[in-house]
């Protein structure tokens, strides 16, 4: 063999060692695999909350952001939906609507609104949070009313709502109390249960017939759940009326005499 050809072999070999310095063998791929896991996207972020205005009364002082809003305009968390001498109904992504009582606040957040003061009725699958506790519910009709202090007042109407306490927004490992239909919770500016107490006839017929229930048009989507509850349940108590469309008159030309 000439010098040229034994170089030729010779580069021809490192090349070859090169490669295989490079390249892992692979009977050790599904080592690799096992421990870095399987190529995957980020983890799903929760989506942003939106609420639709569908229904404002007693004028029209009904504020996205502090600019007056009109029904079927949107909101979409972080932005605030306040009231003045108005009251009003807002729909939730989840198919759930929540009434706002006068003065009240409430923040648009990602799985839960907040409510900083006032009073808000929720009817459906909608979670909710003060400022020291976490609302969660499977389908209900609750009221949380929220003082200046930051005291809050759970009421639960029809189904359970599961009260879980916060500090700064964030879990704080202790149990979470469940508050069953027919019980009013209260709890400190700190997320401390203060009592469960009873709803007699006289508290559900004072809501039903308060500022929460009357006067509105806009049926509330689970409404028909706690009226099952209160016919059965709750004997006595006023249901309030409920706002019927009139029913489409068949068309007929006009008679002469």
């Amino acid at each position: 063999m000439g010098t040229a050809e034994q170089n030729a072999v010779i580069r021809t070999r490192s090349l070859e060692r090169m490669r295989r310095r490079r390249l892992p063998s692979l009977s050790f791929l599904p080592i690799l695999i096992l421990l870095t896991g399987p190529a995957v996207g980020p983890l799903p972020v929760e989506a942003s909350e939106s609420a639709v205005v569908q229904e404002i009364l007693d004028g029209n002082e009904l504020f996205i952001d502090g600019k007056t809003a009109q029904v079927k305009e949107k909101a979409t968390a972080p932005q605030k939906v306040s009231t003045q001498n108005s009251r009003g109904q807002i729909r939730f992504d989840s198919g759930a609507a929540g009434r706002l009582n006068r003065f009240a606040l409430l923040k648009l957040g990602q799985g839960c609104f907040l409510i900083e003061k006032g009073q808000i009725l929720v009817s459906g699958k909608q979670s909710g949070c003060t400022r020291s506790a976490r609302l969660s519910v499977r389908g209900t009709n609750y009221l949380i009313d929220v003082s200046e202090s930051g005291e809050a007042e759970i009421s639960v109407l029809e189904g359970s709502v599961e009260v879980e306490p916060l500090a700064d927004g964030e879990p704080t490992g202790k149990p979470a109390t469940t508050v069953e239909a027919g019980q009013r919770l209260r709890l400190s500016a700190k997320g401390v249960v203060l009592a469960i107490l009873a709803l007699t006839v006289g508290d559900y017929n004072n809501i039903l017939g308060g500022p929460l229930f009357q006067g509105f048009r806009v049926p509330l989507p689970a409404y028909g759940s706690l009226e099952g509850y209160l016919r059965s349940r709750v004997p006595g108590v006023n249901l309030p009326s409920v706002p019927v469309s009139p029913p489409s008159l068949p068309f007929s030309l006009p008679r002469f005499f």
